[in-house]
């Protein structure tokens, strides 16, 4: 990376706003994701991950879910579901998006999960599978957008 870049959960509400920000802006407006569908009632329960520049410019974001609400999904109380990882246009290939998955990672081990699941859009099955994914499952549409389900082991430290 060429600037330093500092990954944290969002607590406060400038954070969440910050996450916010850069989902509009790459979901809604560079994938036209409908504003509607983007923000879910999962955003309240869900931990937030941010990643900054050295000048507090937001570069990207994701989010865990976990507990009951994602059981229905994983079918395992002991996975959680990484989502909404978005990167803005001028930090993508200075490994955020890498910072923000191992940072997610970090949060699931912490709340005791095994693994971690996702949905990836097609394009970006590589990267998953770079940082140790594993796709399962036939393609799905999200969004309409192609999608396929992919899971991670976590190990405890």
């Amino acid at each position: 990376m060429t600037s330093p870049v500092e990954v944290r959960v969002a607590v406060s509400e400038e954070d969440l706003k910050s996450c916010f920000a850069v989902r509009t802006e790459v979901f809604v407006v560079e994938q036209s994701v409908p504003e509607s569908i983007e923000y879910d009632a999962y955003d309240a329960g869900a931990v937030h991950v941010l990643a900054v520049g050295a000048d507090g410019e937001p570069l990207g974001t994701g989010r865990l879910l976990h507990g009951p609400e994602v059981l229905a999904k994983t079918g395992s109380p002991d996975v959680g579901s990484l989502g909404r990882l978005a990167v803005t246009k001028s930090a993508r290939g200075l490994g955020v998006g890498v910072a923000l998955v191992r940072a997610i990672e970090a949060e699931a081990v912490r709340l005791g999960l095994a693994a971690v699941d996702l949905g990836a859009q097609t394009h970006a099955l590589g990267f998953y599978e770079r940082l140790g994914y594993v796709a399962y499952g036939p393609e799905f549409q999200d969004a309409g957008i192609p999608h396929r389900a992919m899971r991670r082991a976590l190990t405890k430290p």
